[in-house]
């Protein structure tokens, strides 16, 4: 019996963060719900007591029930039958099991019949569920478009859509078109107001839709006429009850094979205005997006400890020379760095979590109740925080995802070539993550403002301020110096007041960012629990070598050094 929860110290370490009883008390308003449902915590010990019995199940759904169907499901995959998915019966089975156990609905409130849980446990549910299977995970965490309409939509709305939800109707988000990938402002499917049927129409083609057969979906359409860019786009709720969107195929893959991945027809498909319209794009999908890429961060720390438990099991295993591999320093050395990425990994996506989670709560509340002038600051603080992470967190854990997938095929050789085992699977299901919701590229576009206008090195100066403890104190003082560099090199590329300049060594600088801010947390955790000791020194002594290069780099080079690398777009 597998429990992905209980065989998983981080996981319960980050559940234990002091910040749990700032997000717990918003989340449950004072605990007022305790004299309306029974199963609403009465205190703040109640409410985690109840979050780590559920997290418990959870666990255990994942390590016995979605584990053992991953690899039937990945091999049958979803099928269109008369224009509709049909899933693999692995993944039905997945589905049935979390709904009879109550884990949909996570996060959403009790008059919804949800379980009114915190941001943060459904993070954690989405990071178990994918290392289990990350291509479930994108059926399953797409939950989030739930929120979305908590957020934005209507009380009919909601009242209509979120409580199915809670009953186990999955979601999907609508966005991309085949001329429409990353520049969501191409998007052209149309919207029109049917005035006869007083319902809005919708018409038009959706490619690369993740679980386009959802129940529910959120589609982003143009409701404005004439229009071309961002401002004439609208967000719309499209319920598969009335049969009017058909599935034209399911993407090939490479990888995440049970996630189908839907190219649609609209056809007069009826559906209703979430908000206001031509807000679609420039304030809904902004929210949909930032928590998709939150649950991006979940599911590469999620295929990340898989693949890092596979290598180290196979590498106790396997015996060379005389001697298990694990031995050999070329190995040893490596799952050393896969164990410090993956923890870096998940103090980042559980730190931005915590962001994330105060600020939404804080901006569900101030529609509820004028703010205090002090939680109006503590919103506004959250909110450029998260705004600032969101990014980073996306950016570093898939990137990482990929590294320990591939480490991991090479600590198994040859038979990691082989579907004899898991890994090669991981590997695959991997690949996608530092490309959907947002490339990597795209991430750094996000990200390079904080770098420009000193969000990451004020927050890097609050981790420095904290107390840590004194035997970690060279790690500590590595870390000021890579701060110093950073500062140079920033300074450097700013001061040049050439934005080319600055777009050109953006990554650079914001992963130099992102080196510094996962040793921190680290650091931080190591002088809380010594079992993070190896992985905080193992880490700062690989951020150290990435930041010292790219400050070399930033050092060395000048404006004019552009030109050489824009000489290939002649090449065509």
């Amino acid at each position: 019996m597998a429990n992905f929860f209980s065989d998983n110290k981080d996981l319960q370490f980050h559940l234990n963060h002091p910040l749990m009883k700032r997000i717990v008390e918003l989340k449950e308003r004072g605990y007022a719900d305790k004299g309306k449902y029974d199963y609403a915590p009465v205190d703040f010990e109640d409410a985690m007591d109840s979050y780590r019995r559920v997290m418990d199940i959870c666990g255990e759904i994942c390590g016995d029930v979605i584990a053992p169907n991953a690899e039937g499901v990945d091999h049958e995959g979803p099928k269109v039958v008369d224009d509709h998915v049909v899933y693999a019966p692995g993944t039905a089975q997945n589905i049935e099991a979390l709904n009879k156990a109550g884990l949909f609905g996570l996060t959403l409130p009790r008059k919804y019949e949800g379980l009114n849980f915190p941001l943060p446990l459904f993070v954690m549910a989405n990071e178990m569920v994918a290392r289990a299977d990350a291509g479930f995970e994108n059926i399953w965490g797409l939950q989030d478009c739930a929120e979305t309409l908590n957020e934005f939509a209507s009380e009919e709305i909601k009242a209509k859509y979120l409580p199915r939800v809670s009953r186990g109707e999955t979601c999907a988000m609508d966005l991309t078109e085949p001329d429409a990938g990353s520049d969501l402002q191409a998007v052209m499917l149309k919207a029109h107001w049917d005035e006869e049927k007083q319902t809005w129409l919708l018409n038009g083609v959706k490619r690369f839709i993740t679980n386009g057969d959802g129940h529910i979906s959120l589609v982003l359409a143009r409701s404005e006429e004439g229009t071309a860019d961002a401002r004439g786009l609208s967000m719309f709720v499209y319920d598969r009850a009335s049969m009017a969107v058909k599935v034209r195929r399911i993407e090939n893959k490479l990888g995440i094979k049970g996630s189908p991945t839907c190219e649609l027809v609209f056809t007069n498909a009826p559906a209703e205005l979430v908000g206001d319209r031509k807000m679609g794009l420039i304030k809904y999908v902004m929210s949909l997006m930032n928590a998709a890429r939150l649950g991006i961060g979940a599911q590469s720390t999620g295929l990340s400890e898989a693949a890092y438990r596979e290598a180290l099991k196979y590498a106790h295993e396997r015996k060379q020379f005389g001697k298990p591999i694990i031995e050999f320093p070329a190995v040893f050395e490596m799952l050393s760095n896969m164990k410090a990425k993956l923890q870096a990994s998940r103090a980042m996506l559980y730190e931005t979590t915590r962001f994330v989670s105060i600020y939404k709560e804080l901006t569900h509340i101030s529609k509820e109740r004028k703010l205090t002038p002090e939680e109006w600051a503590e919103m506004k603080e959250y909110t450029r925080l998260a705004d600032a992470f969101t990014p980073l967190l996306k950016l570093m854990s898939s990137e990482y995802c990929n590294q320990l997938a591939y480490d991991a095929i090479q600590i198994f050789g040859g038979s990691g070539y082989m579907k004899d085992y898991p890994i090669e699977r991981i590997y695959r299901d991997a690949r996608i993550t530092n490309i959907y919701e947002g490339t990597s590229q795209l991430q750094v576009v996000a990200a390079i403002r904080h770098v420009t206008t000193g969000t990451y090195l004020a927050k890097i100066k609050e981790y420095e301020a904290l107390a840590h403890a004194p035997e970690l104190d060279n790690t500590y003082k590595k870390l000021v110096a890579m701060r110093e560099q950073y500062e140079q090199a920033v300074e450097k590329v700013t001061s040049s007041g050439n934005n080319e300049t600055i777009d050109f060594h953006a990554r650079r600088m914001v992963e130099m960012a992102g080196h510094i801010i996962l040793s921190h947390l680290l650091l931080q955790q190591a002088s809380i629990c010594e079992e993070y000791r190896n992985s905080a020194e193992i880490y700062t002594r690989y951020g150290e070598a990435q930041v010292s290069a790219a400050a070399k780099y930033i050092g060395c080079s000048c404006t004019e050094d552009i030109g050489l690398f824009k000489a290939v777009q002649e090449e065509f």
